[in-house]
C-alpha cells in the first residue's frame, strides 16, 4: 500500500465475506513453490504478511480448514464457506501462527496496492513465468533481518514479544 493511513477492502467471490485491511504489510511475497502452484492452480500465491489485528472481517465469518504443509507444521486456510475462495492463511511462520495473516493479495478490491517485494522457491517457478528483473527473487527463502525494512522487522518483534507475554 502507498499510504501506511489508508484502509483497503476485500473479500471472496461470492461476496459474502468481506474484510478490511488497517495496516500495510509487513511483507509481501510471491510464492512459487509447487504446494502454492498446486493449491492456487497458478504459478504463484500472492501473499501480504500482516498482524490478524489490522485484518477486520466485515461481513461474513471464514471457514478454517487445516491444510498440510511441506515443512509438516500445517497451515489454516481461511475460507469462504460458501464460495469456498481462500482469503488468507496461518502459517506456524516463526510460532506465529494466527497473530499473522498471510492474506491473498488477490482477494483486495484493488491487488495493485500491493506488489510483491520477493519471490520466493524460485527454484520451483513455472519455467514460462518470467520474473521482472527489477524484482528482488531468491531460490528458496531468505533472510528475514536483510529482507524485510527495519519497520517491518520492529512490527514483527513487538507480535514475537506479545506472543512469548502469553496468549491474546
Amino acid at each position: 500500500m502507498t499510504d501506511k493511513t489508508e484502509t483497503c477492502t476485500g473479500g471472496c467471490t461470492c461476496g459474502e465475506v468481506r474484510y478490511e485491511v488497517h495496516a500495510s504489510p509487513m511483507i509481501v511475497h510471491a510464492c512459487h513453490c509447487r504446494w502454492c502452484q498446486r493449491q492456487t492452480g497458478g504459478p504463484h500465491v500472492i501473499n501480504a504478511l500482516i498482524e490478524a489485528e489490522h485484518v477486520v472481517t466485515t461481513k461474513g465469518e471464514v471457514e478454517t480448514i487445516d491444510t498440510a504443509s511441506p515443512s509438516g507444521k500445517g497451515q489454516i486456510i481461511a475460507r469462504c464457506p460458501n464460495c469456498r475462495v481462500a482469503v488468507w492463511s496461518h502459517y506456524d511462520f516463526r510460532g506465529l501462527r494466527e497473530r499473522v495473516h498471510f492474506l491473498r493479495v488477490g482477494t483486495l478490491d484493488n491487488p495493485d496496492l500491493m506488489p510483491p517485494d520477493v519471490h520466493i522457491y524460485t527454484s520451483t517457478k513455472m519455467p514460462w513465468y518470467v520474473i521482472p528483473p527489477d524484482h528482488y527473487a531468491v531460490e528458496e527463502f531468505y533472510d528475514l533481518a536483510t529482507t524485510w525494512s527495519p519497520e517491518s522487522q520492529q512490527r514483527f518483534q513487538a507480535l514475537v514479544a506479545a506472543m512469548k507475554a502469553g496468549p491474546g
